[in-house]
């Protein structure tokens, strides 16, 4: 039984305005795939987290609720659709992620870059955030997105290296590092990002080499959140942390060198996504 502070509720309502205009362009979010418990939250205050290059993924990560199989052919007008959402929601932050496509000879990597710059195009003065897969750790598609210069670029570790085989499938945990080193060393002026989620028997000690090796590669970024499971098919949920418990791991992400961090039970990695950089870098300005 999830402990009460878990007992957040999804009022549809708050959904429908989103909701019609993404059915209207045709348009996937993680918010819907992954099951987020802040959908209606997110949504109501216009908040709204792109997902691309289709909805189904071709990893068969134990942790996650985005459907996994074939995926179908990507859609070039995908962007330009993006773009037009944004602009109709006037969004002062857009943030897109993706389904893992390991098929294709880019990575996705091309789609990516080309939503940015049609965002760019329709709302000069936004940021962007872009959330990606590893890419397979292929160095020409990370370039590609490097190029476009989004304000962020996020890369999830999700969990501790000893649960890797466990948990996430056909993904690699010195390869996720090697990539958020990749892209500093590309671009320092290009923020990266992390997100780790907790509950999955992960011991302390193992949270916190994982702090070191994500500032070791100048990760400036972190979300820490409370893993959920989907179902039964999904991983396990070993532990549910407390409130206080994520306080404190909050501070110590800190102490290790994080310009800015959000820890709690509901933080996923585009949660509160806005404020990373209006406070993010304002805090590590001060160090």
């Amino acid at each position: 039984m999830k402990p009460s502070w878990l007992n957040k509720n999804i009022k549809l309502k708050d959904c429908q305005r989103m909701e019609v205009l993404l059915h209207g362009l045709n348009l996937n979010t993680v918010c819907h795939k992954a099951l987020c418990p802040n959908i209606g939250e997110c949504f109501l205050q216009g908040h709204v987290t792109f997902l691309i290059l289709g909805n189904i993924c071709t990893r068969g990560c134990k942790f996650c609720s985005v459907p996994k199989g074939k995926p179908a052919e990507i859609d070039p007008d995908e962007p330009k659709r993006v773009a037009e959402a944004a602009k109709r929601l006037n969004l002062k932050h857009i943030v897109i992620t993706s389904v893992t496509r390991d098929d294709l000879k880019d990575q996705g990597s091309g789609l990516f870059a080309e939503t940015v710059l049609r965002i760019r195009e329709n709302l000069r003065h936004s940021s962007i955030e872009i959330l990606i897969p590893d890419f397979l750790g292929d160095e020409k598609a990370i370039n590609n997105v490097v190029e476009v210069k989004p304000d962020i670029i996020g890369h999830n570790l999700e969990t501790v290296p000893r649960l890797y085989k466990e948990v996430c499938n056909g993904a690699s945990y010195e390869r996720s590092i090697k990539v958020l080193s990749t892209i500093k060393n590309m671009d320092s002026n290009i923020y990266t990002k992390s997100g780790l989620m907790l509950g999955m028997g992960e011991q302390q000690q193992e949270l916190l080499d994982v702090f070191y090796d994500l500032r070791k590669v100048e990760c400036d970024f972190l979300s820490l959140g409370q893993y959920l499971s989907g179902g039964p098919k999904q991983y396990p949920v070993k532990e549910y942390l407390s409130p206080q418990v994520f306080d404190d791991y909050k501070e110590k992400a800190l102490d290790y060198g994080f310009s800015f961090v959000v820890s709690s039970p509901y933080a996923r990695s585009s949660y509160l996504a806005q404020e990373y950089l209006r406070r993010g870098p304002k805090l590590f300005e001060n160090d």
